[in-house]
């Protein structure tokens, strides 16, 4: 009997499943978003950090747009590998979403040995949220204005000076070993547990340098302590208008796009993930949303879920062609 019942408990899951990959997706596509029905937004950060600061800011005027409830599940862990590995193994409704920097889908395939997903295979994406690059900091204990003066004073003490990273296998440290290979210095990596700690001691002047997020940045920089030298990207951005790109002062390459961006779980309902997008399109565009971002050092936009998925694509790429290039073995 007990073998029965259990027969009859695997039957009905697989009928469940299969009622899911067929009629259930069109079914709740039609009334997609159920009223009194949350949408969870997944983010691989702990509460109070500048992603989670968006999630948070992009769910309220979601939630105010759609006429349900949005809320923001904190699932910090392995370089985001946790909560995306979380989305992808949850239905594929539209009320399971993750808000992932550009680290999660291109960088981390490349530079861990173990990745819970597959950035192409198991999401859906829906739209880019915001760009923001990573910059190059300098504690303010060094003498240097811009990168050609920071690279004059690393070479005229190899081996002495220091540069911190989010940890090893990071885009910090990613950056930090191209910028070591292109420059021709000679500078010793200290990695860190997460962006904050090796801020504190940029500020503290206990290390010379670091690549850090530009919202990061401009928080750190508003202390005195540290000097914001360049921005890794293909043109400055408006929170740092007057900080110049690497291209600007010579050094070009240094430009990988650093963005966050919404996915799903594959296999979401055509018309579920065009309501989300048109939705997200709107929020994203509006003018509080677009200042919170700035402010951050980031710029809020949308894109449709086509272009997103081709930046994925792209990103990822690029990004293992960088690994490769400083010969970065997976961790």
């Amino acid at each position: 009997m007990k073998r029965l019942r259990g027969t009859r408990r695997a039957f009905g899951a697989a009928l469940g499943a299969a009622a899911w990959l067929g009629l259930a997706p069109l079914a709740l596509a039609q009334d997609f978003p159920a009223r009194g029905k949350p949408i969870r937004i997944v983010v691989g950060f702990t509460a109070g950090g500048g992603t989670d600061a968006q999630a948070r800011i992009v769910a309220q005027k979601l939630g105010e747009l759609l006429g349900t409830s949005v809320i923001v599940d904190n699932r910090p862990g392995a370089s985001t590998m946790l909560a995306a590995g979380e989305v992808a193994r949850a239905l594929p409704d539209g009320y399971t979403l993750l808000y992932a920097p550009s680290s999660t889908m291109a960088q981390n395939p490349h530079t861990f040995a173990q990745v819970p997903y597959d950035p192409f295979k198991d999401f859906t994406p829906i739209s880019m949220g915001g760009r923001g690059p990573l910059v190059l900091s300098v504690s303010t204990t060094v003498p240097a204005a811009n990168v050609k003066e920071l690279v004059a004073y690393v070479k005229s003490r190899p081996g002495q000076v220091s540069y911190a990273s989010f940890g090893a296998g990071t885009s910090s440290h990613i950056y930090g070993e191209a910028f070591v290979k292109k420059t021709g210095i000679d500078a010793v990596h200290i990695p860190y547990k997460g962006g904050s700690d090796a801020a504190k001691d940029l500020i503290g002047g206990r290390v010379q340098y670091m690549f850090d997020s530009a919202s990061s940045a401009v928080i750190t920089s508003g202390t005195g302590k540290v000097r914001i030298l360049a921005v890794a990207a293909n043109a400055r951005i408006a929170a740092l208008p007057n900080v110049p790109t690497f291209a600007e002062q010579g050094y070009a390459g240094l430009d990988l796009p650093s963005w966050l961006g919404f996915y799903g779980p594959a296999r979401m309902p055509p018309q579920v993930v065009a309501t989300l997008n048109g939705a997200l399109a709107k929020v994203l565009a509006m003018p509080q949303v677009q200042e919170f971002y700035r402010n951050g050092g980031y710029e809020a936009g949308g894109s449709t879920p086509e272009e997103f998925a081709g930046v994925t694509r792209t990103t990822y790429e690029r990004w293992g062609a960088m690994v490769q290039q400083v010969g970065l073995a997976k961790q």
